[in-house]
């Protein structure tokens, strides 16, 4: 595949999606549908009035707001007027997000009221903020949407873009414990789009979004609009609700990440609900356990779509799908083995993948190595930070950050981070950052953060830390101030105070021991 084909701007494919499809369904929330011809109506005015108000290409755009109709469509509104979406996930901490929208500039802020407070933060923080926009109220210091945009045009927006122009910057963990900004240009999601397309295979599917929409949820709906799918968007992950829906809504495709589904697997009456307008119910964002793997594909069916994707390059790094969970493809002949099952898929037609030594020597199957990938959907590198760019870049390979192997037929299997970073529930979490949050808090002299596995959340964040002399501090009083400070993903979910920490030979913290003790007779080391 040469990747120069998309080498295009991004914003012609949502303008010719919306207008191609603009008698369907594109969304539903709660009891409200929205036509694509409204949802290009709608966005049309949002990105104008943000255009008439001096918002300009190239700045940064932020939705502040648990999923909903509103909050895609403003996010569609940010980038119809040439803007950047900086995706802000509201479970992190009020404080962190405040950080970040102060740290990477927010021009434009579309919020709920349920985060006016942080909102506020924003405001009075001495940031250079554009007015911000209530989506579904209205404040003293903020107006509500409808009457924010009511006397914008409803023309297509006249933005000129370029390949290179960046379209989002999701964040991502860093070993400073400072977020990285991950830099998504319209080249980018024009291959995103692609691969959605090839995905559907020219049906005409009907997701759901639940998984929050500042993640791979939003990506895929987003670029399933030129294949004219009907997105039923749900506020967040509720598993009956999302049961119902699929038999009542005739789901044909969604996205969650391996704790999702497990929620699902745990409702009373699972078996119970119809499934037959099912195509693909895709996992990823962290490893899957294989017995659930099992039950999954036992209870919805052949339907189960594995992958690899990761935030700096999204989504279509490796796909294992339905067919390739069966034995010659067949479901009638049984699972293929379970080394197949653990393994995420082959490489996609948009990447290249390749194992790598330290120096960048390809290795040949099935050895050990980096996991390092070519494709037009990496990302340009880091915003604002060529240094960091740099270490993830070799001979004009991205890589991963994981340790993997491909198999004799080319099957790719992680069994390692490189990078001290935690999955849990499908976020990303450096023990860096959670460390260092730990070790501002009175009483604690020394903390050790790693990932240990956990039937619901794959890997939960573990704490083992040191206290002071004297301190009373109990493993309770330290979750409790961690999530205040951290938010309820990063924060620990299991503190272990110890007498002393493993070290090494030279006096390092050495989380080895740690790791070894946690994961002793598991089929995985992540």
């Amino acid at each position: 595949m040469d990747p120069t084909q998309f080498n295009r701007p991004f914003l012609p494919v949502i303008d010719a999606a919306l207008r191609r499809h603009a008698n369907r369904c594109c969304l539903v929330f709660r009891d409200q549908a929205y036509s694509y011809g409204e949802v290009d109506r709608l966005s049309a005015q949002i990105a104008n009035r943000l255009i008439d108000g001096g918002f300009r290409r190239g700045q940064n755009g932020a939705v502040y707001s648990l999923n909903s109709a509103l909050s895609f469509i403003a996010t569609l509104g940010i980038l119809r007027a040439g803007g950047v979406w900086l995706p802000i996930n509201p479970r992190n901490s009020p404080s962190d997000n405040v950080a970040i929208l102060k740290q990477f500039g927010c021009q434009a802020l579309f919020f709920q009221c349920a985060f006016t407070e942080p909102a506020d933060q924003l405001l009075h923080g001495g940031a250079e903020q554009g007015v911000p926009i209530c989506l579904d109220g209205a404040s003293a210091a903020a107006p509500k949407l409808s009457a924010w945009m009511a006397q914008a045009s409803e023309a297509r927006p006249q933005v000129d873009v370029a390949p290179t122009d960046l379209i989002s910057i999701p964040l991502t963990g860093g070993t400073t414990g400072l977020p990285k900004g991950v830099m998504l240009s319209n080249r980018n999601f024009c291959a995103l789009d692609y691969g959605m397309r090839l995905a559907y295979e020219g049906r005409e599917p009907v997701t759901l979004a639940a998984a929050p929409l500042t993640h791979a949820s939003g990506r895929i709906a987003i670029c399933g609009l030129s294949s004219g799918v009907k997105t039923i968007i749900m506020e967040k992950v509720e598993p009956q609700a999302i049961l119902e829906a699929i038999g009542r809504q005739r789901v044909t495709d969604f996205f969650l990440p391996p704790t999702g589904v497990y929620a699902l697997l745990d409702q009373p009456g699972v078996r119970g609900y119809d499934y037959s307008s099912l195509r693909a119910l895709s996992y990823g964002s962290a490893p899957m356990a294989t017995d659930r793997l099992k039950e999954a594909l036992s209870v919805f069916g052949s339907v189960m779509r594995g992958g690899f994707g990761q935030t700096e390059c999204p989504m279509f790094i490796a796909r294992l799908h339905p067919h390739e969970h069966y034995i010659d493809g067949d479901p009638s002949r049984g699972l293929v083995r379970d080394e197949r099952l653990r393994s995420v898929g082959r490489a996609t037609p948009l990447s290249t993948i390749a194992i790598l030594d330290d120096d960048g020597r390809m290795l040949p199957p099935p050895t050990n190595g980096e996991i390092a990938v070519k494709g037009p959907m990496v990302s340009e590198g880091y915003y604002g930070n060529p240094e960091e760019t740099a270490k993830v870049r070799l001979n004009g390979w991205h890589l991963t950050g994981d340790i993997g192997y491909l198999d004799e037929e080319g099957y790719l299997h992680i069994v390692d981070r490189k990078k001290d970073m935690i999955i849990t529930g499908g976020f990303n979490v450096y023990s860096t950052e959670v460390e260092q949050a730990l070790m501002r808090m009175d009483g604690i002299e020394l903390a050790s953060v790693i990932g240990e596995p956990d039937r619901r959340w794959g890997e939960a964040v573990c704490a083992y830390v040191e206290v002071t002399a004297g301190s009373r501090l109990t493993s309770t009083a330290i979750i409790d101030q961690a999530k205040m400070q951290l938010g309820g993903v990063k924060a620990p979910k299991r503190v272990t105070i110890v007498d002393e920490l493993p070290r090494t030979t030279v006096g390092k913290l050495d989380k080895k021991p740690l790791r070894a003790a946690a994961w002793a007779g598991q089929d995985r080391t992540i």
